[in-house]
């Protein structure tokens, strides 16, 4: 019986990783993730290490943390990412990928290896193995 290789991360990613700095202000991080249409961007510190994510998300805090007279927050991309980053590696399959997608809510994940990031996956990308393997059939 002969085995057939899953499909990885790898073949999916997309390998250009938008990226932010943690010291980036904030309104600039926004500005960025308009400008680049994506959900999120991994906050990269200057040693080249993954340090947060910020997402849409995130983002929304900045409406619901204004004061009264509807002024957004100031500060630093570093106050409003997220910390905590789930990554993947980009030899995981792109079933097991897709698993991970159906049990958290953010809508991509950094792809690292040995540590660093090499691209990101989103639910989009997901989408398109989903429809390269409903072609072959």
């Amino acid at each position: 019986m002969k085995m057939h290789r899953l499909p990885t991360v790898r073949e999916f990613m997309d390998t250009r990783a938008y990226t932010l700095s943690p010291d980036t202000d904030i309104i600039e991080g926004v500005n960025y993730l308009l400008k680049k249409h994506v959900t999120g961007a991994p906050v990269v510190d200057g040693k080249g290490q993954m340090v947060g994510i910020l997402t849409e998300l995130d983002c929304l805090k900045l409406l619901t943390l204004g004061d009264k007279d509807h002024e957004a927050p100031s500060g630093k991309v570093r106050d409003f990412m997220t910390a905590n980053v789930q990554s993947i590696p980009p030899n995981m399959d792109i079933y097991y990928a897709a698993g991970l997608f159906m049990k958290v809510a953010f809508r991509r994940f950094p792809v690292v290896e040995d540590g660093r990031l090499v691209g990101t996956i989103t639910r989009l990308d997901i989408l398109r193995a989903v429809r390269r393997g409903l072609d072959k059939m």
